[in-house]
């Protein structure tokens, strides 16, 4: 469950020529709105931050903060930041008038999160980050559709962003909900029977009860990242060593963010 590995950008031809195609005015407003390896390391696990990211501060409030430019600097960072958030010691960045004027003119998020939709679990705190840090995509249990791989596609395609991370959690209703259901047979109501019905084929039926939940929560953060990992263009990324794909969960009785595999 704690598994130090991690996948990590060259945007494919056809990725660039799907976005040239589109008119110079189009392209300006996304560019407004929306713009701004390999294997890693062992030492980049989370959980692991240098000894300064326990020192209290007061919230940044310079506009040049340095943003990671590489997958490992990013995981770094969020380590770093969730260190802080679970020690009670947040520097609350990227909040400052400076930050603020600075961002309207576009954006340079480093680390893409995909999470859950749980509000207990808001990336922007766990990992102690500000405004124009981090994208964050989120549905109920990480579920992936066609309009949330979009936008991881167009978060590391377009942007630039070095790091995606699914980020599931302890306690998942979304992933208790499809375990209650597989064992019941009935059906959920309206459209949570989909979502129940996407997480289903990674329930871990060789575990009963409360470990049931738990071992499929993460069999689902694993199964999510290695879609996203076979993605023709993000995988292109990820070869070239300029995008890691990893995994993770959060507990919500620690507050602590740790790797999985």
């Amino acid at each position: 469950m704690n598994s130090d590995r991690s996948v990590g950008a060259q945007p494919t031809v056809a990725a660039h020529q799907r976005f040239a195609l589109a008119s110079p005015a189009r392209r300006a407003l996304l560019r407004f709105g929306l713009t701004g390896a390999a294997a890693l390391g062992a030492t980049a696990a989370l959980g692991t931050a240098p000894a300064s990211a326990t020192t209290p501060t007061s919230p940044t409030t310079s506009a040049s903060r340095r943003r990671p430019g590489t997958p490992e600097e990013a995981l770094r960072e969020l380590a770093a930041g969730n260190q802080r958030w679970r020690t009670f010691r947040q520097r609350h960045p990227d909040e400052s008038p400076a930050v603020r004027q600075s961002l309207t003119s576009g954006q340079h998020p480093f680390a893409l999160v995909l999470g859950c939709i749980d509000s207990r679990v808001p990336p922007e705190l766990v990992f102690d980050q500000g405004l124009g840090d981090l994208m964050t995509v989120r549905s109920a249990g990480e579920v992936l559709d066609e309009a949330v791989l979009g936008s991881v596609a167009y978060g590391v395609l377009e942007l630039d962003i070095p790091l995606v991370m699914v980020l599931g959690h302890q306690s998942c209703g979304a992933v208790k909900a499809a375990v209650e259901s597989d064992l019941s047979g009935e059906r959920l109501p309206a459209h949570v029977q989909y979502i129940a019905d996407r997480i289903a084929p990674n329930i871990d039926r060789t575990e009963e009860g409360d470990a049931r939940i738990g071992s499929t929560i993460d069999a689902n953060v694993r199964a999510i990242r290695a879609h996203l990992a076979a993605e023709p263009d993000l995988a292109a990324k990820v070869t070239s060593g300029q995008l890691a794909i990893v995994g993770a969960r959060y507990e919500l009785t620690t507050q602590r963010v740790h790797r999985v595999g």
